[in-house]
């Protein structure tokens, strides 16, 4: 029997009913490149309760999504290895369908969310993966781990790949804590611990 879903820690707030600063993150939000039809859920949620935060956050998130020098395929495999090393429900509901569209094979997004390596992946990919686990681990990369990604990579996208980590792993830790999830009717894609 699947664990139940913990139920979200913030409220979700109306649209109609939203402060001046909410309602400037709103429209933020909806003038840059995620469009003019995002409702605030996962992150955004949460920010909605800390405006001044948010409209920081989702800037940096709208540069580490749309603007690196990283192809989306890199950038969602990244991202994506993020979502599974702290088992983000919401962010891999959001990003396992771009990291498909963007030319990840399913069976490398299916080896990432059963906890897998993923045996299979590119060379690229493989290189990437190996980066995040050993960063994951060791809160270090060794020069061997460094040159192997930095071989196809270069200094400018380096920087933006360990900007992208860093925020999806905010993400993560914003989704987690707050028990930001998918809605109802989609599967969870890791087992929920059990909660206190």
């Amino acid at each position: 029997m699947p664990a139940k879903r913990p139920a979200s820690r913030l409220s979700q707030l109306d649209e109609h009913t939203m402060s001046e600063a909410q309602r400037a993150l709103l429209d933020s939000l909806r003038a840059g490149p995620r469009g003019k039809s995002i409702t605030p859920r996962g992150p955004f949620a949460a920010w909605m309760h800390a405006p001044e935060f948010g409209h920081l956050a989702q800037a940096l998130g709208a540069h580490c999504r749309y603007k690196t020098a990283l192809p989306p395929r890199l950038s969602e495999f990244a991202i994506l290895c993020t979502a599974r090393l702290w088992r983000a429900q919401y962010e891999w509901f959001a990003h396992a369908p771009m990291a498909e569209k963007g030319g990840v094979k399913p069976k490398t997004i299916e080896d990432l969310r059963k906890g897998r390596v993923p045996k299979s992946a590119p060379k690229d990919e493989r290189a990437i993966y190996d980066f995040i686990q050993e960063l994951y681990k060791t809160r270090r990369v060794s020069t061997r781990t460094y040159k192997r990604v930095h071989a196809f990579l270069g200094d400018a996208a380096m920087v933006e790949l360990i900007g992208i980590l860093g925020y999806y792993a905010l993400i993560s830790m914003t989704l987690n804590v707050f028990h930001m999830l998918p809605p109802p009717d989609q599967p969870l894609a890791f087992a929920e611990p059990a909660r206190k």
